[in-house]
């Protein structure tokens, strides 16, 4: 049974900044791809950045230069270092891996509230 653990949400004032982590535990065998998607409401899911296991990033337009994806894989954990946030940055944040355990499978965070407001 593997799982997915975000942390870190919470309020911040426009400008601010946040830090989720996400940590996968159970019978993994190894973690390839994991990402950070967000939810705001009424809206449909959308990728906020991945991450390869060798460290490759991508992001949406919407955050690049503001956020910062990276992951330890000793601790099975990736973070999103959320900086210069907005008011339009407010969603529930998802974390998302592709892991063996021991065959491939997608899994799903159950989600970390961020909320941007003054």
């Amino acid at each position: 049974q593997v799982q997915l653990v975000e942390s870190g949400g919470g309020l911040v004032q426009p400008g601010g900044s946040l830090r989720l982590s996400c940590a996968a535990s159970g019978s993994i065998f190894t973690i390839y791809n994991m990402g950070w998607y967000r939810q705001a409401p009424g809206k449909s899911r959308e990728v906020v950045a991945t991450i390869t296991r060798a460290g490759s990033t991508n992001y949406a337009d919407s955050v690049k230069g503001r956020f910062t994806i990276s992951r330890d894989n000793a601790k099975n954990t990736v973070y999103l270092r959320m900086n210069s946030l907005k008011p339009e940055d407010t969603a529930v944040y998802y974390c998302n891996a592709d892991i063996t355990a021991p065959t491939l499978s997608n899994y799903w965070g159950q989600g970390t509230q961020v909320t941007v407001s003054s």
